[in-house]
């Protein structure tokens, strides 16, 4: 007879459930209360608890009150709205999408946010702070609708967050790109972006607490439909909720709120990620926590608690003259990245790790004419992009100026155009390698260098030597880089490889690690001199500008070493993109050779991002199409790849020195804008 083990039912009574939960809201509540004493005791006035009671209490010197009145008490009660606003719209947009990773930057909220502000400023209209909240609104609904309806609901976590970072990505290029060609108008854009809690007195927080109560009241209305959808949508629709109109009513809730706290404060990071989960980890000891009407405001609490902890931890660890400077949204987005990596690590991933492409095979001759149609195509590149730019030059010129024989302003033009021309066709083609590697060894077809975190960290090392010595060398910056780069691919193939390198730890990893780079880039941004600021950003858009010869070399150096490598090891190559067995059958050591690989696609990203700044979804197109034009087999995928990679980059650059000359946009917001829908694409294509 079989003998049945039953697992006793271990939780709590209700009634212990419930004082439980009353007791963790009150704690909440004092630490609220403790932590906004504190917030409003730190600045860079010397105004201790005893003066703030009295200012509240209209007994203190005027100058102490004007600090406190018109300072200190708009940042805290900033910081309780936001944080509060932007936790209940990423509590919404869980429950509906059923994705423990949804929030209001995971679906670019708060990229289309920015973007939507930034054109109106272009425009040079002053708009007051409610209708700047409506075109924040606009901008929001309309990018959370767009990802949610390419990942999907309820299909996996990696998928939103793919589609979330990839379209914010895009974005932001756009915004940067307006940021950079109007400068004036768009002034202090940038900062804000960053995230602050900082106010001038309490208009925009008398303006916006209106709406962040109505979004909430109205999500507590749908919380019993919204909860109904964690049954699923045909058990939801058998007990009569309206699956659809719910999901929408959510999605635009949530957006509003999300737009209201942009508004107010600029994007603070990841509060709406970090804040539901805490909650949600309270809701497995106390039940009450487990319904949205009671989740809702506890969650609010701990949104605040989070932007007002921040703050304070900010204004403890910085001097208070350079406190002012720095972004709540920095710290915010430190703390978001970590913990996003923590839940990756964490997170069941039960989808391995697979081939990038179905085995396809190609004749060779298919693989000599695409050859050589990409050298007729990178040699009609090259040739334009040193004939072409805000002002042209001819043949004849570049051969007299070859030969020595140019005049002064021929000789000038060229000596300024080719290195840069070089730079972006050298970067293109040592990122297309890199992510060629990089998918090979993985077997991930979503992987490449920008959305695994390797080129953020060699932007970081890279940004890092910019702002403290501004006058380092070529060789210097891509030393920088490589250190940088090194240190954020042992964090992201370090953590991934304990997994087997499966698609969900990998690529999520990767996305902490790229956000928490961003969040150090821009607080190094923020510190550094203005003149060292604007060098940075041009740099970080993937300009080439200002680039000479020997900045070219390394890159030139290392890229030779790469392919000859790649192609000398192509066999290696093929195997380990097969599976884990095969190549142990045939007597190849899988982790020496894998880790060879990442080493040499660490170096080629690192060198390229020294070379030409960041420049994002090379890595991700060039292999792709190289694939589907001759197949599998390295030793066609790796010079088709490369040549690919070579001519976006080329391209782009062109095309950002001339589509609006004498103004110039960089070369990775024109890849940036062009992998965006390219990658969307193969999440669409994957998903069927």
């Amino acid at each position: 007879m079989a003998v049945t083990a039953t697992t006793p039912d271990i939780r709590p009574p209700a009634t212990t459930s419930r004082a439980g939960a009353a007791a963790v809201t009150a704690a909440l509540l004092l630490l609220l209360a403790a932590l906004a004493l504190v917030d409003l005791t730190q600045g860079t006035a010397a105004v201790g608890a005893g003066e703030v009671g009295k200012a509240i209490t209209g007994r203190a010197d005027p100058s102490d009150a004007s600090v406190v009145i018109a300072s200190r008490l708009p940042r805290l009660t900033a910081g309780l709205l936001v944080g509060a606003m932007l936790a209940t719209a990423g509590a919404a947009l869980q429950s509906v999408s059923r994705n423990v990773l949804a929030s209001p930057d995971t679906l670019a909220v708060n990229a289309g946010s920015y973007l939507a502000l930034g054109l109106v400023a272009v425009t040079g209209v002053s708009l007051p702070l409610l209708a700047s909240s409506g075109i924040a609104f606009l901008g929001s609904l309309a990018s959370a609708a767009v990802v949610l309806g390419l990942s999907g609901l309820g299909t996996g976590t990696v998928r939103l967050v793919l589609a979330g970072s990839a379209l914010a990505l895009g974005l932001t290029a756009v915004t940067q790109g307006l940021l950079l060609l109007f400068p004036e108008e768009t002034h202090g854009l940038y900062q804000w972006n960053q995230g602050s809690i900082s106010q001038s007195g309490f208009d925009g927080v008398l303006q916006m607490a209106p709406i962040g109560l109505a979004g909430l009241l109205g999500l507590l209305l749908v919380a019993r439909r919204v909860d109904a959808l964690a049954l699923g949508d045909d058990a939801a629709r058998g007990l009569g909720v309206p699956v659809r109109a719910t999901r929408i009513t959510a999605v635009v809730l949530a957006s509003l709120l999300s737009a209201a706290a942009v508004t107010l404060a600029g994007p603070i990071g990841f509060v709406g990620l970090c804040a539901p989960a805490l909650v949600r980890a309270l809701a497995r000891r106390f039940r009450p926590f487990a319904r949205s009407r009671t989740s809702l405001p506890v969650t609010g609490l701990t949104g605040a608690a989070l932007v007002l902890g921040s703050d304070v931890l900010l204004r403890v660890l910085v001097p208070a003259d350079l406190a002012v400077s720095v972004p709540t949204g920095v710290v915010t987005s430190l703390v978001g990245a970590v913990f996003l990596i923590v839940m990756a690590t964490r997170l069941k991933d039960t989808e391995a790790a697979t081939a990038p492409e179905r085995l396809r095979i190609r004749s060779r001759a298919v693989f000599l004419t695409t050859t050589a149609v990409l050298v007729a195509l990178l040699i009609g590149v090259t040739i334009a992009g040193v004939l072409l730019g805000d002002s042209k030059v001819l043949l004849g010129d570049v051969v007299n100026w070859a030969q020595g024989r140019a005049g002064r302003t021929v000789s000038f033009v060229l000596d300024t155009r080719v290195p840069r021309v070089l730079a972006a066709l050298l970067a293109g083609a040592a990122l297309a390698l890199a992510g060629t590697l990089v998918q090979a060894v993985t077997r991930n077809p979503l992987a490449e260098p920008g959305v695994l975190g390797v080129s953020g960290g060699a932007a970081l090392g890279a940004v890092f030597l910019v702002t403290t010595v501004p006058l380092a060398g070529s060789w210097g910056m891509a030393g920088a880089a490589f250190v940088g780069a090194s240190i954020s691919s042992l964090i992201v193939f370090g953590l991934a490889a304990r997994g087997g390198f499966r698609q969900n730890r990998l690529v999520l990893v990767g996305i902490g690690v790229a956000t928490g780079t961003t969040a150090l880039i821009s607080l190094l941004i923020v510190l550094t001199d203005p003149f060292n600021a604007v060098k940075a950003l041009t740099w970080l858009s993937g300009s080439t500008y200002g680039r000479t010869l020997p900045d070219v070399v390394p890159l030139a150096v290392v890229l030779a070493v790469g392919v000859t490598v790649a192609m000398v090891r192509r066999t290696e190559l093929d195997l380990v993109s097969l599976d884990e067995d095969t190549p142990r059958l045939l007597g190849l050591r899988l982790p020496p050779a894998r880790l060879g690989f990442l080493v040499l696609s660490v170096l080629l990203s690192a060198t390229a991002v020294a070379a030409a700044g960041t420049i994002g979804f090379v890595g991700l197109v060039a292999p792709h199409a190289a694939r589907a034009l001759v197949g599998r087999q390295h030793v066609r995928v790796v010079p088709v790849s490369v040549l690919l990679g070579a001519a976006l980059v080329g391209t782009a650059d062109l095309l950002g020195r001339t589509v609006i000359a004498p103004a110039q946009l960089g070369a990775g917001l024109m890849t940036a804008v062009i992998g965006t829908p390219y990658f969307l694409h193969l999440l669409v294509r994957s998903r069927r």
